[in-house]
């Protein structure tokens, strides 16, 4: 087998290209535009002397080893069997791979160039002579920890990165080591494959949201994982690279074990070929199983693509903006989805919040919006609506809807379109978080003809619209929520996501769809098992929520934090819902160290056993002032006032059992408003909805660095879960085969 390899930054040498300019000519005048200057005058003549300027390094190395690469083809009319490059070599590895043509693989390199051109203060030094291991042992010995191990050339020839002084303070320390054969600082202009390296990461990853990138032809070994690329790792792989090691011992001798293996250096010089030839001698083949699960094959391809996302992973959004904007952005960021929990916001700060949001993602990371049924006031929830097609929301999360409202309909209808071919696609989707078969048959089924004339008559749809609505589901797609935190039925997810996936695919049958309805899990999932037995079960994407409200990113007092932290998997209980008290509906919240859940338990049987106020016993309405509420019923229904709308008041004025309901229910909204405040004197009175799920959580991560809330970030707990989720199955398939 035959493996090419392209070399990256320090091949570069005046003179290199030759006659390849000359004979590439439409390739070189492509270069000559993309860039604004001479290719061919940079690579022959250097007259300005820019040739060993990161910005100016990167992409005439990149240009000479494609042109080289398109060279050997043309001549030799073969084509390898491997492909890897050495840091920058890497992309044009990936252009012999076929995943992106010349002038992409070039806009890509222009624009690395310039971000790693911009790192400051940093150094590079290269250590030949001593072990990954000893060279460790002296940075740790020494103090010198903030070095970071940046090539693994040879098993002999590593390179660090760091601070400047850092590196030219172990430059002394490493001379006196009788092993050490060099100890040579490099010239570069920053610390370059390094965690120094993270603002240039994180720019270059949004620069890749726009580039659109073709199937793998040619197995490409990668820097950061010594492995072959998988074709919906390729982004996160290259930005991954900038501040990742670069693993090329590794990677060589993971191209020894595949076999007999011929490489062949294609660009300027040897050093390639130079270090594969002492990695020959020095090491010995890797021969590994291959992993068959990764973080980011777990799930649906189609809906992480609909929703132009890494991983299936959503966090749901939690109740008055406990799932804030900052979460939002971080699960954004990290190529996961949020929704901004929008349930109790005031209107304006919701406006606030998404104007934050859109300037915070607005390089196509994936965002939304959440919704709770407004059993009360629909006048709000269309607000609500208004809002979001105002600002463009392109995704919202409908939660505790009992049945399809107008609003959700009158959203849905906003965004249908037809595509070339006829297609309807809809650009405003919902994901609809469902614990009952009748409900999400209602939202997995068109919208019904009494809705949409009602929209009609209303001028709100146009017809055209209506027409649309009558060949899509309601949803988008479906959530499946178990026994979560927040409005529950508290269903077992081993019934409830098979169920609805046959009732799905019932659906998907009777109206013929153009596009899937995928099924997700929620209520839960607190850890890798979990999340693996969702997966199992037919999940394509999961929801987490309670594991979140406790986090740096959640908008929930500390004191609240504190208790969640403590909580284990026993430590909730069932309680009515506060925006659905007279009906009975449950929420799960955390009962450890709290007085709340038995009080709200207490306060609905009052309710259904009494018609009013005046009907309870004077021992028990004392109790509940004094001890509940800290005020009087009175002074309670005053507040009352403030806001509900006026019909609301006027039917309590009238209807004792009613304004009963209206006082007991401000005592859940009270309750929740302490939690979040934090504040002490009420601390038994918390409200904080959570599941089970954060107390496996909290057990799972003990011991580790994020036991302590104030470790824990949004986009590290997903990531976690991802990864572990993907060890655990790989590790039972290893064990399955063995048996």
């Amino acid at each position: 087998m035959l493996t090419y390899v392209f070399p990256g930054q320090g091949s570069q040498e005046i003179g290199m290209g030759s006659t390849l300019f000359d004979e590439f000519v439409e390739l070189t005048m492509e270069a000559d535009k993309i860039l604004g200057y001479s290719i061919k005058e940079l690579c022959l003549q250097d007259p300005y002397s820019q040739l060993g300027q990161t910005q100016y390094t990167q992409p005439a190395l990149y240009v000479v080893n494609a042109l080289s690469y398109l060279k050997t083809i043309k001549d030799t009319g073969r084509k390898p069997d491997y492909v890897a490059g050495h840091s920058l070599g890497e992309y044009n590895a990936l252009f012999a791979a076929g995943v992106y043509d010349f002038a992409t693989g070039l806009e890509l390199v222009k624009e690395r160039g310039r971000l790693m051109s911009q790192a400051q203060g940093g150094k590079m030094a290269a250590i030949i002579g001593l072990s990954e291991q000893e060279i460790i042992n002296e940075l740790k010995n020494n103090g010198l920890e903030s070095i970071n191990i940046a090539n693994y050339n040879t098993p002999t020839q590593i390179v660090i990165s760091g601070p400047e002084e850092e590196i030219d303070l172990a430059q002394p320390i490493f001379e006196k080591v009788p092993k050490l054969r060099l100890y040579a600082p490099l010239k570069v202009s920053g610390a370059f494959h390094s965690q120094y390296m993270s603002k240039a990461k994180e720019q270059f990853e949004r620069h890749l949201n726009s580039v659109k990138l073709n199937p793998i032809k040619i197995p490409v070994i990668s820097n950061v994982k010594a492995r072959p690329y998988k074709q919906d790792e390729i982004k996160v792989t290259l930005a991954s690279q900038i501040d990742s090691p670069v693993k090329w011992t590794e990677s060589i001798r993971y191209l020894m074990g595949c076999g007999e293996m011929d490489f062949k250096e294609i660009g300027p010089g040897k050093v390639l070929q130079n270090m594969i030839r002492r990695i020959q001698r020095e090491a010995e083949p890797l021969i590994i199983e291959e992993d068959l699960v990764t973080p980011y094959s777990l799930g649906s391809k189609e809906f992480k693509d609909n929703y132009s996302l890494k991983y299936a992973y959503i966090a749901g959004g939690m109740y008055r903006g406990i799932a804030s904007k900052e979460l939002v952005v971080k699960m954004g960021k990290a190529g996961m989805m949020g929704f901004l929990g929008t349930g109790g916001m005031k209107h304006n700060k919701i406006k606030q919040d998404i104007t934050y949001i859109k300037r915070e993602l607005s390089n196509g990371q994936a965002y939304g919006m959440n919704i709770v049924h407004n059993f009360n006031n629909a006048e709000q929830e269309e607000r609500l609506i208004d809002l979001f097609l105002e600002n463009d929301i392109k995704v919202i999360e409908a939660a505790a809807f009992l049945n399809v409202t107008p609003s959700l309909i009158r959203y849905k209808a906003k965004g249908i379109r037809k595509d070339n071919q006829g297609k309807l696609i809809t650009n405003n989707k919902i994901i609809a978080k469902i614990s009952r078969p009748e409900v999400a048959e209602g939202f997995m089924s068109p919208a019904s003809d009494f809705i949409i004339s009602k929209l009609l008559k209303e001028d709100k749809i146009t017809l055209k619209e209506a027409e649309y609505l009558k060949n899509v589901p309601v949803a988008d797609d479906i959530c499946v929520e178990s026994d979560s935190g927040g409005h529950t039925d508290g269903g077992n997810p081993c019934a409830l996501i098979p169920a609805m996936i046959k009732l799905r695919d019932d659906m998907m049958k009777k109206y013929s769809y153009d596009n899937k309805i995928h099924v997700g899990a929620a209520g839960g999932i607190g850890t890798s098992e979990a999340s693996a037995a969702a997966f199992m079960l037919g999940a394509d994407f999961i929801v987490t929520g309670s594991i979140n409200q406790c986090s740096v990113e959640a908008d929930i007092s500390d004191s609240a934090k504190d208790l969640l932290q403590q909580a284990n998997v026993q430590d909730t209980a069932y309680v009515p819902a506060g925006d659905m008290f007279e009906i009975g509906a449950k929420v799960q919240v955390l009962r450890k160290g709290l007085f709340f859940p038995a009080r709200a338990n207490k306060l609905y049987s009052i309710y259904q056993q009494y018609n009013s106020i005046e009907e309870i016993d004077e021992k028990l309405k004392k109790q509940i002032q004094e001890k509940y509420f800290r005020m009087s019923f009175a002074d309670v229904f005053k507040e009352v006032k403030n806001y509900y709308p006026p019909k609301e008041i006027k039917k309590a004025e009238e209807n004792k059992k009613h304004k009963m309901a209206l006082i007991f229910k401000w005592y859940f909204g009270h309750s929740t408003q302490m939690a979040l405040k934090g504040c002490e004197d009420c601390k038994v009175d918390y409200q904080i909805n959570c599941g089970p799920a954060l107390g496996a959580f909290n057990q799972w991560i003990k011991g580790t660095e994020i036991e302590n809330w104030r470790n824990r970030h949004v986009d590290e707990i997903g990531e976690k879960i991802m990864k572990e989720t993907a060890d655990y199955f790989n590790k039972r398939i290893s064990k399955i085969s063995s048996n």
